[in-house]
């Protein structure tokens, strides 16, 4: 019998060739997704991480500190922070206009080694007006399940909405109460990660789906012309360690290796809404069956007149100013028009563009195409 290692040299050899090879097939052929793009390792998920902290620097938009509504735990975090540095400060005196109290989010995975930078997202706890401008200072992220700290964040705040406000006025454009730090969170420790040649390797699928499953399968069993791979249900295929690779270095060569390898993708059609920004995605492969479309415009527009109540002549009464209020209904003509059957989301798209329609008439024309089952797609409100 050969020395097993006398033949892992030949062996990674023919499976490097091999997958040359299929990325020049799939130049020639059908767009193929490498397995990376679309499986997780099992046991390998994301550790999702939560602290409390502070962002200062903001532009008086932060906690109010006094009255009923005030929020108080803001006050109290900054009389604590500030006797962490030897200054003592009575918290009734304290104006925190320019600090608000925050829960700043995170998640790792783990092969995020200590030292590793994360994207760290941070929302308003108490009832600042904007976060626009702030800077997060030192906040540990701890995991909820053993309370240790993974992670610890700081830095400037990018927010995605702007806020403007003069007295009696105010405009704003998008969500200015929560907001991110690219890189912001430095990873301090994290769990080993720890591959058993006894257990097989998980690859589980982010959209379970069993065309892909089957495909995955295939491809990797053909790559090592072994029976490795299997599939334990639509959303997880289990491969075996070769002979070969059952040294810890060479378990991360056969894993990459397999997370390397390419398939042609079955995606489900899918109609994407997010109605906080009134954005809709929707795929190529959307077909919308035979369908009548009315959609009209409804405007209630409402205002005070003044009226000015003149006493009559010698009568000592006095001139009273009421206000009437008025209130006006207008429908606008309903606009009709059908879908041929088969109708693909891009000739839906040109009718609904003539019409001239905004996107939320859009977003409620495409929820009633889904409930009246003439929508071929899944559709998904964020």
């Amino acid at each position: 019998m050969k020395n097993i290692y006398n033949q892992m040299p030949q062996f990674i050899s023919t499976i490097i060739l091999g997958t040359l090879l299929s990325v020049f097939i799939s130049l020639t052929g059908h767009a193929q997704t490498r397995l990376s793009d679309l499986v997780e390792l099992e046991n390998m998920q994301r550790k999702e991480l939560i602290g409390y902290g502070l962002v200062t620097g903001l532009d008086r938009t932060g906690d109010r500190s006094m009255g009923n509504r005030g929020a108080a735990f803001t006050v109290q975090s900054v009389a604590n922070m500030l006797e962490n540095f030897g200054i003592t400060v009575d918290s009734e005196r304290l104006r925190t206009r320019n600090v608000a109290a925050v829960m700043v989010t995170a998640s790792i995975t783990p092969y995020h080694a200590p030292g590793s930078e994360i994207d760290v997202t941070v929302s308003s706890l108490g009832d600042a007006r904007s976060l626009q401008g702030g800077v997060l200072l030192q906040t540990p992220l701890i995991d909820p399940d053993n309370q240790e700290v993974f992670v610890k964040a700081q830095g400037p705040l990018v927010v995605g909405g702007i806020t403007a406000e003069l007295p009696g006025a105010r405009v704003s454009q998008n969500q200015t109460l929560t907001a991110t730090i690219p890189g912001g969170g430095i990873v301090e420790q994290n769990e080993e990660v720890d591959l058993n040649t006894e257990v097989p390797l998980g690859l589980v699928l982010r959209d379970p789906n069993f065309s892909n499953a089957r495909n995955i399968v295939e491809v990797i069993n053909e790559a090592f012309d072994e029976e490795l791979a299997s599939i334990h249900h639509s959303g997880l295929v289990r491969v075996a360690w070769p002979e070969a690779f059952r040294e810890r270095g060479t378990m991360n060569v056969f894993t990459s290796i397999i997370l390397d390898q390419k398939i042609e993708v079955e995606t489900p059609a899918r109609v994407v809404i997010n109605e906080r920004t009134g954005t809709i995605v929707a795929g190529g492969e959307v077909i919308i069956d035979e369908a009548m479309i009315s959609h009209g415009n409804i405007q209630l527009r409402t205002q005070v007149n003044p009226y000015i109540s003149q006493p009559p002549a010698f009568s000592q009464g006095e001139t009273t100013i009421l206000n009437v209020p008025e209130a006006e209904l207008r429908e606008d003509l309903a606009q009709t028009f059908t879908l041929e059957p088969e109708t693909t989301v891009q000739q839906l798209a040109a009718s609904l563009n003539s019409l001239g329609l905004s996107p939320r008439d859009i977003i409620s024309i495409f929820q009633a195409l889904d409930r009246s089952g003439t929508l071929r797609a899944k559709l998904i409100v964020m």
